[in-house]
């Protein structure tokens, strides 16, 4: 094994300690997630003939996180958790023990844009197009919260920028954390402005989200150390990569819907976020 690696930034946890309070790193990266959603989606609001309000974007956030914490914890424990679900029910609301999902949140976020495009009486595939671009930077961010945590480190590596992660023994490891802030977070968010940039039709951005961060996953779960308990699946793949197989199977559908049944563009659904426009935030 090479001896040649990268020291891993030891950084404290908990960000603020006043007295007893402690406010810790992991729990900034959700409010900066936050922030970031709002700021772009208040931005792309403002536009005129968008067709959103402040009070529409302010109710789509706070329903959406709402989906992101249920969701999470539930796919949590129904996904990694299950036996522990079992012998424990209470488990699934033991949110301290830490523990959430992805997958699981994105079903609560989708759950929660339905009820909201009812409410609001907004087209589906439009309110999908409209919640893509501000997911991203907000999962960059919370990968940069593990990354700080220690924790979900990647596979024992010997290239050059491996990491000896506290905890996770002797030998260096893939930062696994910041290939996912690369691919899921950056790349796919400069992707999908780019699709955007051509005025797909209707839909198609909700799409290439399920598509991108399916196939960023997928990769990153090569690099990745699987769960202890779950370990490697069948067909060699982890509970990661099986989870989004659904996910590159519907945004590929999605996609070849949209392009069949709604050729054009539907400018109303994709308001701009770029600087210098009349009217942006």
């Amino acid at each position: 094994m090479s001896q040649s690696y990268l020291s891993f930034p030891n950084i404290d946890p908990v960000a603020i300690s006043i007295g007893p309070l402690a406010i810790h790193w992991y729990g900034l990266m959700y409010l900066v997630a936050f922030a970031l959603a709002w700021w772009l989606a208040n931005r792309a609001a403002a536009q005129p003939g968008s067709g959103w309000t402040s009070q529409q974007v302010s109710d789509l956030l706070f329903y959406g996180f709402l989906g992101v914490i249920l969701g999470g914890r539930i796919g949590y424990v129904l996904f990694y958790q299950f036996d522990s679900f079992l012998d424990d029910p209470l488990y699934l609301v033991k949110i301290w023990t830490g523990g959430m999902s992805f997958h699981g949140g994105l079903l609560g976020v989708l759950a929660t844009m339905a009820w909201f495009s009812r409410k609001y009486q907004k087209d589906f595939l439009a309110l999908g197009d409209f919640a893509a671009p501000l997911i991203p930077l907000g999962l960059a961010a919370g990968r940069i919260g593990n990354f700080i945590n220690a924790e979900l480190w990647g596979r024992v590596t010997e290239v050059p920028w491996g990491m000896v992660f506290p905890g996770a023994g002797p030998l260096p490891r893939h930062p696994s954390q910041l290939y996912h802030v690369a691919l899921e977070g950056i790349l796919l968010f400069v992707i999908i402005l780019l699709v955007r940039h051509f005025k797909p039709a209707k839909g198609t951005l909700g799409g290439v989200f399920l598509l991108g961060y399916g196939v960023a996953r997928f990769i990153v779960e090569f690099f990745r150390e699987p769960d202890a308990h779950l370990g490697v699946l069948s067909l060699g793949m982890t509970m990661g990569q099986w989870l989004c197989l659904p996910m590159i199977l519907a945004g590929l559908a999605l996609i070849a819907y949209c392009q069949l049944r709604q050729p054009g563009s539907d400018t109303s659904s994709k308001p701009s976020l770029k600087p210098g426009k009349k009217g942006a935030a």
